[in-house]
Formats: C-alpha cells, sequence, structure tokens
C-alpha cells in the first residue's frame, strides 16, 4: 500500500472509530452523574427504597416507608448496590466501590441475630424493633427468603465482600454468618422454608404424595411460613446465591447445598399423572395451603423456575439426575397452556382444571373476579426451557451486550439532575404503590437496570 493509500486507511479507522468513542464517553459520564445523584440524594443510611418522590420527601416500598427506613426486598438496597458493583467491574472506578461498601454497610447494620434479614432495616424507632445482630434490644428476629429478601442481600454482600479483597471486618463477617445461617435453614431433605429464627428441626425424608383428606377445608397450617417452600421463585434466587457463594468461598458445605436443594426438588414433582410442582408442601410432603388466596395446587409458575433451577444444578454438578424429572414435566406443562398462550397460576389436584379464586377469595373455576393484587395468569418460557435442556451441560452463552441503541435511549431519557424520571401509567408495579395516573418518580429498579445497561456498554467497549 502507498504512503496516501495508508493515510486514508488510518483516517478512516479514526473517523469509525470517533463516534463510538464519543458514545462511551457520554455513557461513562452519564453513569456517574446517575450514581452520583442516587447515592448523595436519594439514599438513606446508605440504603434505598423502591420508589421515591422527586421532591425526595416520600419514599415507598411494599407501603409507604418511614423516614429512616430502607427495604431489603427487591428492587431496594441490595438490587441498588449489585448495580454499583456492576459499575465498578466495567472500569474499576473506586467511586462506585465505595458506594457498593456504604450499600452493604447499610445491610450489615440490618442483619438480624438469626442470620438473615427481613423486608425492611429501621434505623430509627420502630413499633416492632428487630433483633439486629449485635445491637441491644429488639425482639423481631425471623430471616426471610421471601421475594428474594434474604437471599438478595447475602448475595450481594459476599459480592462486595470478594470485591473489598475480603479486608472489611464487618461485611466479611457478616457475610460469612449469614451463609451459615442459610445453610443451617436447610432440612435435611434439602428444602428450605420461606422463613427461620434459628435453625431448622430435621423431619423425615419423603417424596410428594397427594392430600388424603379433603384438601379445600382441611388441613390449612397456621405457620405455613415454616414449610417446604418453593414459593415466588425460591429455588431459583437461592441457588443464584449458593452458587455465589460457592465461587466465593469455595466452601465444600454450599456445594452439598446445592446438590441438597436438587435431590429435593426431584423429590417434590408430584406423581403421574401432575409431574409438576406445588408452592409449598407440608412435613410429609403433601401440597400445603398458604395465604388465604394459595391453595395446595400444581403451580405453573414456580414450576417453570424448578425447572430452570434443576438445569442450572446439573450445570453445576454434572449429574444427570436432576436432569431426568424435565422431559414429562415439561410435557405435563406444556398441555397445560391456556388459549391466550398464558398458563394459569394453579392447576387443581387431579383435575387439571385452571383454579382461581373470586373477589371473596372462594376457589372457582372462573377468573373473571379474581382479585387484581394476584398472577393468576403467568407467561410460559416452555420453549426456552426446553432449549436449556436441549444444551445440557454446554457452557452458558453470555448475554448479548447492549446495543448502542440501547445506551442511546438511556441516555437521552436521563434528565439534567441525573435522574432516571419514571411516569406512572396504571402498569403493575411492586408493592402496588397507590399513584395517580402521570405521578413521576425515581424507581430503584429503573435506576439499577439502566446502571448495568451503561456498565456493561463500556466493560464492552474498553
Amino acid at each position: 500500500m502507498s504512503r496516501m493509500g495508508r493515510g486514508f486507511a488510518l483516517a478512516a479507522l479514526i473517523l469509525s472509530t470517533a463516534p463510538q468513542a464519543s458514545l462511551r464517553d457520554d455513557a461513562a459520564q452519564a453513569l456517574k452523574k446517575a450514581a452520583t445523584f442516587y447515592r448523595t440524594q436519594v439514599a438513606r443510611h446508605g440504603g434505598y427504597v423502591y420508589y421515591t418522590s422527586l421532591d425526595l420527601k416520600d419514599r415507598w416500598g411494599e407501603g409507604k416507608a418511614l423516614p429512616d427506613q430502607i427495604f431489603v426486598q427487591p428492587p431496594g438496597t441490595p438490587t441498588v448496590g449489585l448495580a454499583y458493583l456492576r459499575a465498578w467491574q466495567a472500569g474499576g472506578d473506586a467511586f462506585y466501590l465505595e458506594a457498593a461498601r456504604e450499600t452493604a454497610e447499610a445491610l450489615v447494620y440490618g442483619q438480624l441475630e438469626s442470620g438473615g434479614w427481613t423486608q425492611t432495616i429501621n434505623f430509627g424507632t420502630d413499633k416492632r424493633p428487630a433483633k439486629y445482630r449485635g445491637r441491644p434490644g429488639g425482639s423481631w428476629n425471623t430471616s426471610s427468603l421471601d421475594d428474594g429478601q434474604t437471599q438478595t442481600a447475602l448475595r450481594f454482600l459476599l459480592l462486595t465482600d470478594q470485591a473489598l479483597g475480603f479486608k472489611h471486618e464487618k461485611i466479611h463477617e457478616a457475610a460469612i454468618y449469614g451463609l451459615h445461617a442459610l445453610l443451617k435453614a436447610q432440612f435435611p431433605n434439602g428444602a428450605f422454608p420461606q422463613v427461620w429464627s434459628g435453625p431448622v428441626e430435621a423431619k423425615p425424608i419423603l417424596k410428594a404424595s397427594y392430600p388424603d383428606y379433603d384438601w379445600r377445608t382441611e388441613g390449612r397450617i397456621k405457620n405455613y411460613w415454616d414449610l417446604y417452600t418453593l414459593n415466588d421463585g425460591l429455588a431459583g434466587t437461592v441457588l443464584e446465591t449458593l452458587l455465589v457463594a460457592h465461587r466465593v468461598t469455595g466452601d465444600a458445605r454450599v456445594k452439598a447445598a446445592i446438590e441438597k436443594l436438587g435431590d429435593f426438588l426431584i423429590l417434590a414433582q408430584m406423581p403421574e399423572p401432575q409431574p409438576g410442582w406445588c408452592q409449598q408442601y407440608t412435613y410429609e410432603m403433601k401440597p400445603a395451603w398458604a395465604r388465604k388466596f394459595e391453595p395446595p395446587a400444581l403451580t405453573a409458575w414456580e414450576g417453570q423456575d424448578v425447572m430452570r433451577t434443576l438445569i442450572k444444578i446439573h450445570r453445576f454438578t454434572g449429574d444427570k439426575k436432576y436432569l431426568e424429572p424435565l422431559a414429562k414435566a415439561l410435557a405435563y406443562y406444556r398441555k397445560r397452556v391456556l388459549p391466550d398462550g398464558q398458563v394459569a397460576r394453579y392447576y387443581e389436584l387431579k383435575t387439571d382444571k385452571p383454579l382461581y379464586m373470586d373477589d371473596q377469595y372462594r376457589l372457582t373455576y372462573d377468573d373473571s373476579s379474581a382479585p387484581a393484587h394476584y398472577g393468576w395468569k403467568q407467561s410460559q418460557r416452555f420453549d426456552a426451557i426446553e432449549k436449556e435442556l436441549q444444551e445440557g451441560s454446554k457452557p452458558v452463552p453470555r448475554a448479548a451486550p447492549p446495543t448502542e441503541a440501547d445506551v442511546r435511549k438511556v441516555l437521552a431519557a436521563l434528565d439534567d439532575q441525573g435522574r432516571w424520571v419514571s411516569t406512572y401509567a396504571g402498569e403493575g408495579l411492586v408493592g402496588q404503590p397507590r399513584f395517580a395516573q402521570g405521578f413521576a418518580y425515581l424507581n430503584s429498579a429503573v435506576f439499577s437496570r439502566n446502571v448495568e445497561i451503561l456498565s456493561d456498554y463500556l466493560a464492552g467497549v474498553k
């Protein structure tokens, strides 16, 4: 190539990379601006809630938040903390690691004596003070796995501990204490309860079977939260935390806990002709009632979570026994798809009829008056699960990085104060806040998602 030709090629290369460099700079600046605003203006005591008014005076989680209260349940404190960690991993900027550290310290403050977390952490006075570890007073000592509370907090602490080189004594101690408490909350058969206040009692190891009583009117247990639980994706979120724990600590007990969880999911599969899963089980492994609108029944939503969890456990262990329940389960659930392409949350024991509640919380096969606060119908992902099953133990492909269009959309939505402002349009929101149409607010889920988009983009264009 002539000297002139090389010059033209170099000029073309510079021109082609200039827009990308400009977008990279814009993304980095926007990320810092947004994170600075959220960290310095939205945080309380290093923690977060779900939603915040634009004047920062009103805050919501599951209901209105107290002035000195933060929420542990996603998309609250640990969700935001995980986004900060992603930003730090993208470029190594200590600002984001410091933000993650502050968020982790807020969770350390609210760790219960029982080792996990409950829905909220209160830094001020409260009518029901929790028994925070290492702090005087308080009586509420119930660690919860409901809606990802303890498992998300613990996963974030473990990753932050690792990012800090295991040198932050309080974070490291809290992470290990929480992990050991989670392991002690696992039953001998591999199941977990929804909540615990100490090590669980050993129960006989049995396989799932049908109730030998009228489940409609009998068999209700007040403390259903102590039973074997799969509700709201508990198996998948607990597994995710255990996988992180094993990667961070290398503890052989964590590997055993993962295997035991898979063993329980095999035991919990109902017998033919309904080889699916239920939301919770008694200690005799009978499908059990939970809340008044959660009957003992086959469940398609949790069933999908169980199938994906078993596939992940197989990938971790290499043991094909964790795949054996899936073919018949997939065939069963595919036959349950409703005409609109969705699946019912519940299918009646032995009849497979879609099961709902009416507005008086009476069992019915008609969903026309089902209470709006609950997801009686759900999307189905059976094709995706089938694909994962066929791929078996192949390495999971990395998620596609954000496109430039994705990044530009996030940048365009950021205002001059560094806020991504959401406007309520009647959609369902976590916590079911009663916002008026058109209400403008800050959403921790939106903040975290956008931070991760920008971070993943920046990590890919270093």
